[in-house]
């Protein structure tokens, strides 16, 4: 249904965007917003913020923005239609009346609905009935409980070419209705319809309300093809749908994660262990729009596909259909599984914990980008570091966002420069060591690990030394770039507004200085010096910007550096002081986590946490075009 902008904007006005949303986030008000913890990440310093004046939130952590429709959407995890269906009836707003075509239409659609759901019956009948003994014995056989065929609605389809035909006209569904809804199948050159699923488990496939919409059917004994979906219907189009979807969502939530895995049977065996936030494409690769999907439930969805050749090729059709709708706040992440083992043989194993280390190990998209452009194949000859190198430009220039794919051609760069790889650690189990000296011997080892990277700091630069103490010279650089580009302060108003400093004078500077930027007194350096100045902060003015300041980066300094640089290096001292605060938390987390059980999926994540706050040492100084300061004309 089509909805005109003047009902949307009186959904906008009728329904507080605060009310809704503090409906899921405990709010407080700041100022002239209100800020919460973000529903769509962990995050334990509130960076989520709701502008009522504006009606629109943000996320400050995970990029999240929207109004309310936007905000239910990612919330429910619902499409625009029923978001905007769902705020109409709170609102008492009556939904625009619909042309006679589309009224049509729908009724179409709600007796197919009515059709399917009288097909799921009779095929969960005949899994019960003496004609389902051969899949009930199947499903026992695959650990199925017989509470997860209930919640699944599993059914059998008997060898018979007219059962379920003959028992739905018996309900007087006509055949049409029965081809239109991909039930039967009409020949080609003519001849009696019949059954599309025969001898076949039948697994019920649900749009996002719960609804069957459609079928896939499982073959017992060698029949061809193994697994059969319906067609294309009108309620039906496979490559928009996810196996379990309707299921998946409220844990998705709960989780804040999704996994998608690569079969029915893989989604029902991690729903049986708790592992509720499961779903699958349906028998082929993920599309575009069930990427769109996934990215509705959780910002960095885990595909967790099997180590064969079939998996590999099923994730690198996966990472070239995501990266033209990549975003800083959406991603994914790569799970393999160990050779010969699917989700339901290690659980069975191996237990859930086995599962979720398989997770909990899940590599980001930019790994798997590496590996596909053959980073991982050696990197012993220029040639070499020129061919992956090629092929990974081409990959990264299909990102929209210019400022990502700035990040993702740094981190290559860095990949492709760097030395030898060094061997792996591995560290030496013994029953005599203390939980804490595990902890203390991991940490050690990984920091070793991390100096002996080689050092990338600019001989003039010095923001990147150490990340354990270089929080007043970021805070200075900041403060300097945008005292001297203060032409900037529009477009980072918002991020910079919730920044927190740690130096007391230069939060007290910062401060006036948002407000100032807040009733648009910053038109120009003059106005901002005059204002500080009045202030009481010429002493600490001069300090920082003025004939005998000491700058920490060149791209702080306006004789010079052009306004570009300056944007550019603001942006990324901003994201790396956001990433270093959560890059702290995790390592904390990981170190307790590692103290109270100290398991090798705990160890990993302790080491990885360790060598991520490490490896950002002298990042300043990898922004493309950074060069020595002297050889650079002025701005």
């Amino acid at each position: 249904m089509a909805f005109s902008p003047q009902f949307l904007d009186e959904i906008r006005a009728r329904v507080p965007l605060a009310d809704v949303i503090g409906k899921r986030v405990r709010l407080a008000r700041r100022g002239r917003e209100l800020t919460g913890l973000c529903p769509f990440h962990n995050e334990k310093t509130p960076s989520f913020t709701v502008s009522e004046d504006k009606g629109f939130f943000h996320c400050f952590g995970c990029g999240a923005h929207g109004d309310v429709i936007g905000f239910v959407m990612r919330d429910e995890g619902f499409g625009f239609p029923e978001a905007v269906e769902r705020l109409a009836d709170q609102a008492g707003l009556e939904l625009p009346k619909q042309s006679p075509a589309e009224r049509a239409r729908e009724r179409a659609q709600i007796s197919l609905y009515g059709i399917l759901e009288a097909a799921t019956a009779w095929y969960e009948q005949q899994l019960k009935a003496d004609a389902g003994r051969a899949a009930r014995a199947y499903l026992v056989g695959r650990a199925l409980t017989p509470e997860s065929v209930q919640t699944f609605r599993l059914g059998f389809a008997p060898e018979r070419r007219d059962g379920l035909k003959a028992a739905l006209a018996g309900e007087d569904i006509s055949e049409a209705l029965m081809v239109t809804a991909g039930l039967l199948i009409e020949p080609d050159g003519g001849g009696q319809s019949y059954d599309r699923f025969r001898g076949r488990i039948i697994f019920p496939i649900a749009d996002r309300r719960g609804r069957v919409i459609a079928f896939g059917g499982r073959a017992l004994g060698d029949t061809q093809p193994k697994y059969l979906n319906s067609p294309d219907t009108p309620l039906f189009h496979k490559g928009t749908v996810l196996y379990g979807l309707d299921l998946a969502r409220p844990a998705a939530r709960e989780a804040r994660r999704v996994v998608t895995v690569e079969g029915y049977m893989d989604v029902i065996a991690l729903h049986q262990a708790g592992i509720a936030e499961a779903v699958a494409p349906l028998g082929t690769a993920l599309t575009e729009l069930q990427i769109e999907e996934l990215w509705r439930l959780a910002p960095e969805p885990i595909l967790c596909f099997d180590g064969d050749a079939a998996g590999e090729r099923a994730a690198a059709r996966a990472v070239e259909r995501a990266l033209p709708r990549l975003r800083a706040d959406r991603s994914l992440r790569f799970a393999t599984l160990p050779d010969g083992e699917d989700p339901d043989s290690l659980i069975g194993t191996g237990g859930v914990q086995a599962m979720e280390d398989v997770l909990l190990d899940a590599g980001p998209l930019s790994s798997r980008l590496w590996r596909l452009a053959g980073g991982e194949g050696g990197l012993e000859t220029p040639e070499r570091r020129a061919a992956v190198n090629r092929r990974l430009l081409a990959h990264i220039e299909r990102i929209p966002d210019k400022d990502l794919r700035f990040y993702f051609q740094r981190h290559y760069r860095n990949r492709l420069y760097e030395g030898p790889a060094q061997p792996q650690m591995r560290t030496t189990r013994t029953t005599r060591t203390t939980r804490t000296e595990r902890t203390a011997h991991t940490t050690q080892a990984a920091r070793r690990r991390a100096d002996d990277a080689p050092e990338r700091v600019m001989r003039h630069q010095a923001l990147g030394r150490d990340p354990a103490g270089t929080s007043i010279q970021r805070e200075r650089t900041l403060l300097q770039t945008v005292l001297n580009f203060p032409g900037l302060l529009p477009e980072f108003f918002e991020e910079l507004g919730h920044l927190e400093l740690a130096t007391a004078r230069y939060r007290a500077l910062h401060g006036v200085l948002m407000e100032m930027a807040a009733s648009e007194r910053v038109a120009n350096k003059a106005d901002v010096n005059y204002g500080l100045t009045q202030g009481g902060f010429e002493k600490l003015l001069d300090e920082l910007v003025g004939q005998d300041a000491r700058y920490l980066d060149w791209a702080s300094r306006e004789e010079k550096a052009g306004s570009e640089d300056a944007r550019v290096q603001l942006r990324h001292v901003l994201d790396l002081h956001r990433r270093l605060v959560g890059l702290k938390g995790f390592k904390k987390e990981a170190e307790e986590a590692f103290a109270a059980e100290p398991t090798e999926a705990n160890e990993q994540r302790l080491i990885r946490a360790i060598e991520e706050l490490h490896a950002m040492r002298g990042t300043e100084a990898e922004v493309p075009g950074y060069g020595d300061e002297e050889k650079r004309p002025a701005g």
